[in-house]
């Protein structure tokens, strides 16, 4: 039964239809007790006695409740009057990925920073026991701010790590193979989007999730689907024994990222990347590069030495012990000074080195693959690093001037931790951030999100205030290049650096 504008659901007034699917119709409602505009999730009188659809109703608003990220959509509540039910959604504006692919591919930039903030999303899901297996670009939102919401989680399979109860069955027939492909005796899933275990109705896991990742990354990237087809039938024909045509990558594509795809892409789950925080790790690795001058700038040295030469760490991810080079010029100019120092037994360096701006202490971030990464600080003149408590999924971490505070990111936001003891302060949202600095007058300056501007904050706290937003006719973002410096990227090209670059004192 459609609901008319002016009508009521509860305490909720249908302003109008957003859209409908095979799970439900999504109205935009007003909240007239908060002064608010929700999304209402109904679903559909034709399911009202099937005891599964329910079930996987109420199951997703669980879900839902379970997870609080900023890549992910939030619920409110259930309401249910006069034998309609529905699920209270946050309201997000901005269209579906969909809607933006329908214009064609997405340049190379954006697309990792939609991608980064994806895996983010899934990531989330994961740790909470949560399987999507319904990813595609119609339940990916990309808000005029820049922050991507994953939406849909009504085909979600939880395991036994949500604590929502024991898993549930495969749920092997019915929802949303596609528009034009419903009804009971259907895979559970979207032909273009799952993953060969999927589409032969065996058991999944996470890595189904991946699969759908990756496809999503080539089709933004593209403009095509990895997996096509006249109808669902040949899609999932595609999906179980065709390749996706690589030829159509663009040409600027980095190799790592290639690689990417390709590993998400790999039908045999043993041989799929089994997590996706393997999945941001590479990512973070195949981020459009910034130009760094083979010279350092004038007085670069103890006051300027946080970037702390980037091209000497690259290849030091996958070592027992990673080398640096101070140069300090607090004293006359030295010959550089070379130290090592090892990382945890089976830990790949994930962010980092970085260096205090007095050269005496240095810190990064670390991670073996299966706990969460964290930030470690090393006094130089001490034989080992310390692991700083609660700083859990860290990255990109910046001193303050006087060395003793340290700033990071971590699941969506900018903390503060005094590398003395003490747990880490959350200062402000950053949903997806590309780096930051502490200047002198305590005040940081940050990227919340890679096209939304600068912004800076007192280091005591407070509501961010914009510095300055990119020119939409000539740059996209604002990318922390070290040497204190941010440079914008020109829109023009995704792997290019405007010249209007200055340095922020």
């Amino acid at each position: 039964m459609a609901l008319s504008a002016g009508t009521h659901l509860g305490p909720y007034e249908i302003i109008a239809l957003l859209g409908a699917g095979g799970m439900g119709e999504v109205y935009r409602a007003r909240d007239p007790r908060l002064q608010r505009d929700v999304a209402l999730k109904i679903l559909p009188d034709v399911f009202a006695d099937d005891r599964e659809r329910l079930a996987r109703f109420q199951r997703e608003a669980q879900v839902l409740a379970s997870l609080s990220h900023p890549n992910i959509g939030h619920i409110y509540g259930l309401e249910e009057t006069d034998s309609i039910r529905a699920l209270v959604l946050e309201l997000i504006e901005g269209p579906t990925l969909a809607d933006r692919l329908a214009r064609g591919p997405i340049q190379l930039a954006e697309a990792l920073v939609i991608a980064r903030q994806v895996a983010d999303a899934l990531d989330a899901a994961h740790e909470h026991g949560v399987i999507h297996r319904d990813l595609k670009p119609a339940n990916i939102k990309v808000r005029d701010d820049g922050t991507v919401k994953v939406l849909d989680f009504g085909l979600a399979k939880l395991t036994q790590a949500s604590g929502l109860g024991p898993p549930g069955p495969e749920l092997t027939a019915s929802p949303t193979m596609s528009a034009a492909f419903t009804g009971a005796g259907v895979i559970l899933g979207t032909a273009a989007y799952m993953a060969p275990e999927q589409a032969r109705g065996r058991s999944v896991d996470k890595r189904a999730d991946i699969w759908a990742f990756g496809c999503v990354l080539f089709e933004m990237l593209t403009g095509r689907h990895a997996f096509d087809g006249a109808d669902a039938t040949e899609m999932i024909a595609a999906v179980v024994r065709a390749d996706p045509d690589w030829a159509v990558l663009p040409a600027n594509i980095p190799p790592r990222l290639r690689a990417l795809l390709k590993r998400c892409l790999e039908k045999e789950p043993r041989e799929r990347l089994r997590d996706i925080g393997d999945v941001r790790f590479e990512l973070d690795a195949a981020t459009v590069p910034v130009p760094v001058s083979a010279a350092a700038p004038r007085g670069f040295g103890s006051r300027h030495a946080r970037p702390l030469a980037a091209v000497a760490f690259v290849s030091a991810v996958a070592l027992a012990f990673v080398t640096g080079y101070i140069v300090r010029t607090d004293t006359p100019p030295a010959a550089p000074v070379q130290f090592s120092f090892p990382l945890p037994p089976g830990h790949a360096l994930i962010s980092g080195p970085v260096i205090s701006r007095d050269g005496r202490r240095i810190a990064y971030v670390t991670s073996d693959g299966n706990a969460p990464q964290r930030l470690y600080v090393r006094e130089l003149e001490e034989l080992e690093a310390r692991e700083i408590p609660g700083t859990d999924g860290a990255r990109e971490p910046f001193f303050s001037p006087d060395g003793r505070w340290i700033a990071f990111f971590a699941r969506g936001r900018l903390f503060k931790v005094d590398n003395e003891g003490g747990a880490p302060v959350a200062l402000a949202d950053a949903i997806s951030p590309i780096g930051g600095t502490w200047g002198e007058d305590d005040t940081l300056v940050f990227t919340p999100t890679w096209n939304g501007g600068l912004y800076h904050i007192s280091a005591s706290g407070g509501q961010p205030e914009l510095l300055i937003r990119p020119d939409p006719k000539l740059e996209y973002a604002y990318v922390w290049c070290g040497f204190r410096k941010f440079w914008p990227l020109d829109s023009r090209n995704s792997g290019a650096f405007s010249r209007k670059a200055g340095q922020l004192s």
